[in-house]
């Protein structure tokens, strides 16, 4: 009698192999299509890393964005990365920190940067602006706690900088994004927006700590007064971030 034909195959071991082919190839095709976005990779200086890595970049795939917004080509495509930053390396080697060499809240480095993320609002399914303000829109109401809204702005050096007048709410996620407030003269003009995390409500007040009353001039307004851009939310969110560290030159100092 002869061999059948599939006499000698080991249908387990053949399939246990075809799976481990099958798994290097999906975590190849993953890490690819994660280099879509940040590649390719960059020295701190902003040239083109010598050791891009292991893995080549994948091909450019393009996106229909939803809501009529047209297109977008990636890696190829996406925005380019902020240049000629107001910073110098403190070390030839890569890894170390970078020092500002002008205002860094105002240049927008180290703890104050922002990405140069599309100048447009975020939408909500509908395609309607996320981020409105509460006094554009009726459906929405303080029901518990405190309403800011006429209370005095205080600012991390304890001087009354304005007064709280709208709070701007994001309507799929039903909660409040930024506080709104209008400067009094002394400190600047026009209103601002303050994000709700940057700031406490207590005692008839809201404070803002993170920056003192001469910073506030110089907070980055918004172009409309009924909506916020994406790249406005960073800016304006940056602005306040980086006063943790620069707004006295005392926060850079070691603590213990």
């Amino acid at each position: 009698m002869t061999e059948p034909f599939f006499g000698g195959f080991d249908l387990a071991a053949s399939t246990l192999w075809l799976f481990y082919a099958f798994f290097a190839l999906l975590l190849y095709y993953i890490q690819r299509e994660n280099m879509r976005e940040g590649y390719p990779l960059e020295d701190d200086e902003g040239n083109k890393s010598s050791n891009p890595g292991l893995f080549p970049l994948p091909e450019d795939k393009t996106f229909k964005l939803p809501h009529g917004r047209g297109t977008l080509t990636v890696p190829s495509g996406q925005a380019p990365e902020r240049a000629d930053l107001a910073l110098r390396k403190t070390s030839a080697a890569n890894g170390f920190p970078l020092e500002p060499t002008g205002d860094p809240m105002l240049d927008g480095v180290g703890p104050a940067s922002w990405a140069p993320r599309r100048d447009e609002p975020e939408l909500d399914g509908h395609g309607h602006p996320k981020i409105v303000p509460m006094s554009r829109n009726d459906a929405f109401s303080v029901s518990a706690g405190s309403d800011p809204r006429g209370m005095p702005v205080i600012s991390g050096d304890g001087e009354i900088v304005g007064e709280c007048t709208d709070m701007w709410v994001d309507e799929p996620e039903q909660m409040v994004r930024y506080l709104e407030y209008r400067l009094d003269r002394k400190w600047g003009e026009g209103t601002r927006l303050v994000p709700l995390t940057m700031a406490r409500i207590w005692g008839g007040k809201v404070k803002i700590n993170s920056i003192y009353a001469k910073h506030f001039a110089t907070v980055p307004t918004i172009a409309s007064p009924r909506q916020i851009t994406k790249l406005e939310e960073d800016k304006v969110s940056a602005y306040y971030g980086g006063g943790h560290l620069y707004a006295d030159p005392s926060r850079q100092d070691p603590q213990l």
